[in-house]
């Protein structure tokens, strides 16, 4: 079961029925949020649905799409706050740390690869397209989504989160630690769709910028880590000890939570640099082919001008051949034709008598 806001708070000053010890069991047992489970279905129904209007007008949408944007891209939220994982996320923080992973780096990058804003645009009707074909490219667009403003906001919200008085106010307000969690995607979304993403996004980085603000973000997600395990203080003050958890140790499980945010940001940052590296590879292959096209059709258009300046200096060669063997037409000359010259004085040898 999950315990409500002011549940949590009790448990925080003394309370007396904690949860139980954490297993695996725990860990996929359903707790439906009525929030996210609706939010969640609604987005799946609507993307589905899109899907169904391009298939029927006979238009193909890849099928990776649909199951990157559902299974873990939708799927991958559902996973961490409707199942037991959201039950001890205000409990250990080393299962906060699995929730916030999936929520700000994995989840994300799935519903990038979705590419909804492109499946939109190929549904929706023409003027609806326009509205939203307007706010992808309008100004606050463009700020939210430049990649250093995004990188910004990635690199520097959980370090505002857990070293200072938030984190314990998400612990004990149900509604604060809700909107952390949208935050904690739409940040995520932020960050990883201007690089990964296939939508028609203002600003887009050519992908070696792209690669390269990727491996910068590499180092903090080590620091935070670091910086959690070797803390002297525990996150979020005295609120772990007073949940009085005989089956956990706060600091244990403090240093547990800085070494997943740690392994979990290198891997994640890894993969995410293979997948640029895949999609560079395929842009430079489309891009050859293009180029290819290009040339033969030039090649083509050139062949054409030189077969018919050919033909055309062919056309004027044979206009201008003589006829018979090929040898030049012989004239008599004047003096041998008609009415010509008479050695004998006469002007005319036709009927003409000599003087």
């Amino acid at each position: 079961m999950r315990f409500p806001g002011d549940a949590v708070a009790v448990l925080a000053h003394g309370g007396e029925d904690p949860l139980p010890p954490l297993r695996a069991a725990s860990l996929f047992h359903l707790d439906l949020d009525p929030l996210f489970t609706t939010t969640l279905a609604v987005i799946a129904i609507v993307y589905l649905y899109g899907v169904l209007r391009l298939e029927r007008r006979g238009d193909r949408w890849p099928v990776l799409r649909t199951v990157a944007f559902l299974v873990p891209g939708l799927g991958g939220i559902a996973s961490v706050t409707l199942t037991g994982v959201g039950t001890y996320d205000d409990t250990l923080l080393s299962v906060h740390m699995v929730q916030h992973m999936v929520l700000s780096m994995i989840a994300p990058i799935f519903l990038a690869l979705g590419a909804p804003v492109t499946l939109a645009l190929r549904t929706l009707p023409p003027g609806a397209r326009r509205a939203l074909l307007s706010v992808v490219h309008s100004r606050v667009v463009k700020i939210w989504t430049y990649p250093l403003f995004a990188y910004g906001l990635f690199v520097v919200t959980p370090f505002i989160l857990y070293f200072t008085g938030l984190y314990r106010l998400t612990m004990e307000n149900d509604l604060v630690h809700q909107l952390v969690h949208i935050h904690f995607i739409g940040v995520g979304c932020l960050f990883f769709w201007p690089l990964l993403g296939l939508d028609p996004l203002p600003g887009r980085w050519p992908y070696p910028g792209r690669a390269l603000l990727m491996l910068l973000s590499t180092p903090f997600h080590v620091v935070l880590g670091l910086t959690v395990m070797q803390s002297t203080v525990l996150l979020g003050g005295d609120y772990y000890p007073s949940l009085h958890l005989d089956w956990a140790n706060p600091w244990t499980d403090q240093r547990v939570a800085g070494g997943i945010l740690w392994a979990g940001g290198e891997v994640v940052s890894v993969t995410v640099l293979a997948v640029l590296v895949v999609q560079w590879i395929r842009q430079s292959e489309r891009e050859a082919r293009r180029v290819d096209r290009q040339l033969d059709r030039q090649e083509a258009a050139a062949n054409a001008r030189a077969a018919a300046s050919a033909r055309a200096a062919a056309g004027t060669a044979d206009a201008a051949e003589p006829s018979g063997d090929g040898s030049p037409e012989w004239t008599a000359p004047w003096w041998e034709q008609q009415g010509g010259y008479d050695p004998i004085g006469s002007r005319d040898t036709q009927g003409a008598t000599s003087r």
